[in-house]
């Protein structure tokens, strides 16, 4: 065995390390930016105007100032997120946002129409995957997929109509106990275009004996070329994407 090779099972001497100065290091956050607390009386936009200018808190003040600016202007302001801010609890604040008129359509993945619906019917989501996965119970709930494919069978019977729509007529139709907190039934309610875009296999639903491939993708489709409208008339408008990241862009 050669030297080097012993060498390997032996720890790293740091005897030569340069040293630098912390104090002529630059660094990317010092305490001037230091987020501020909230004072009695002061207006909210102070608050959010002392956060950090960096990462997440950064994200949301662009966010704000290009919603706010494409809804001064009168512009297209789309919403495009999955379903974590469904089921994190957000829906109130969204459909609150629905209901003033600031967002001009809402783009959903399929997890988002599935969190939406359970929320609906039962006021609770978000499946402990852990606790059912090793019994084959995991994504199992029979009320769940029933309106789902309820909702597209009945829409694709129908056509021209797109998931998202079909999805929310039918929870304004039945009303379940906690309708009031569906931000699909809130989107069909003000008429504002709602786009579910479904990858088939991906959400649990799908492995339901009453599901229809055919039937899903159709009415998903439907939605894909609402959005394409949508999207096209952008124009200094802003597009807002919900997800583990927030980001929101103008558009030019």
């Amino acid at each position: 065995m050669s030297k080097d090779r012993r060498n390997l099972g032996e720890p790293l001497p740091f005897d030569d390390l340069r040293t630098t100065s912390l104090f002529s290091r630059s660094s990317k956050v010092n305490t001037d930016a230091f987020a501020k607390p909230w004072q009695a009386g002061r207006p909210f936009r102070d608050f959010v105007a002392s956060l950090p200018a960096c990462l997440a808190a950064d994200q949301f003040r662009q966010a704000v100032d290009a919603i706010a600016i494409a809804r001064r202007n009168g512009r297209t302001i789309l919403l495009g997120m999955g379903a974590h801010a469904i089921k994190v609890g957000l829906n109130p604040i969204l459909i609150d946002a629905l209901e003033r008129g600031i967002f001009t359509g809402v783009a959903l993945n399929g997890a988002g129409i599935i969190h939406d619906v359970e929320l609906a019917l039962a006021g609770k989501t978000s499946e402990d995957v852990a606790a059912h996965l090793h019994s084959g119970q995991f994504g199992a709930a029979r009320e769940t997929a029933e309106f789902i494919h309820e909702a597209v069978a009945r829409a694709h019977a129908r056509g021209s109509m797109g998931l998202g729509q079909a999805v929310g007529e039918l929870l304004l139709e039945q009303a379940p106990a906690h309708l009031h907190v569906s931000l699909l039934a809130a989107a069909v309610r003000n008429d504002t275009p709602v786009t579910v875009h479904v990858a088939l296999g991906t959400d649990i639903i799908h492995m339901h004996p009453a599901m229809d491939g055919a039937a899903m993708g159709a009415l998903s489709h439907y939605d894909f070329r609402i959005f394409c409208r949508l999207v096209s008339s952008l124009e200094r408008g802003s597009l807002s994407i919900w997800g583990p990241r927030l980001s929101s862009r103008r558009c030019f």
